[in-house]
């Protein structure tokens, strides 16, 4: 075996040790780059550390992504603030950037169906994400679906605490069909999470109904206290956002078939 080969097997078992991949795949042309701008020793490990933060930190993102379960990736760039004037686009532009994470603040987005609450949502929960957050998002009536099958397998604590490991909990759609004994459960996760983590809340109905979805008035009055107690309410008091931007779609593929 050449000298080169040898030196080779030793980058190849070195890389492999230190779990660097994107390394052991990149460097030959990093050290072909370094020959031919004549760069020093010191660059050339300079270059080779900085790929491999990179290639990690786009490897945490994407798992990061994965973990989150959008259903769909949204951003504020893509969100037409113009179509509701009155919600505040430069805190919500802040409140992305994850600060609120940091003091176990809760974001609350109230309003009509179809008028961005889940967009919003998402795209905040992006944001935070991208900053090295862990965030999940899930359905209302999914997480109470998860909660009544580990209540009836006697694995609910267990349940709770796997949670923990997330910064922020996004909980969508809460309010459209009465939670019945899933209030109390969702009681539960939302109180564990007080103060301990964030929570983003999308809801269809203003905070004096909630008592419809939940039934019980004092257990409705704790969960409000809880959830307003540190939190950022968004208002979407517009017409349905997802109605314009459909009727819009339709309105320039009916100018296009037209033109």
């Amino acid at each position: 075996m050449s000298t080169g080969s040898l030196i080779e097997a030793r980058i190849e078992i070195a890389c492999g040790e230190l779990r660097m991949p994107g390394l052991l795949q990149q460097y030959p042309s990093l050290l072909r780059d370094a020959l031919e701008q004549n760069v020093d020793h010191l660059h050339f490990l300079a270059s080779c550390l900085e790929h491999e933060v990179l290639k990690k930190q786009e490897q945490r993102q994407q798992y990061l992504l994965r973990q989150a379960k959008f259903p769909r990736p949204k951003t504020l760039q893509e969100f037409n603030f113009t179509q509701i004037p009155k919600l505040p686009k430069m805190k919500i532009e802040q409140l992305a950037q994850g600060a609120f994470i940091t003091r176990r603040e809760n974001v609350l987005c109230i309003g009509r169906p179809g008028t961005g609450k889940s967009h919003i949502a998402t795209a905040i929960g992006m944001g935070v994400m991208l900053e090295g957050h862990r965030v999940r998002f899930i359905p209302v009536m999914q997480l109470i679906q998860e909660l009544q099958l580990a209540e009836s397998e006697f694995r609910l604590p267990r349940y709770l605490k796997s949670w923990n490991k997330y910064d922020l909990v996004i909980l969508d759609e809460l309010g459209y069909v009465p939670l019945g004994e899933g209030g109390k459960l969702l009681f539960q996760f939302i109180s564990q999470r007080y103060e301990q983590g964030s929570l983003i809340i999308t809801s269809n109905l203003e905070f004096s109904r909630w008592v419809d979805v939940f039934g019980d008035p004092a257990l409705t009055t704790a969960l409000l206290d809880r959830l307003t107690h540190h939190s950022h309410i968004l208002l979407f008091d517009g017409d349905s956002y997802r109605l314009r931007q459909t009727m819009e779609g339709q309105r320039k593929e009916t100018m296009y078939e037209q033109g």
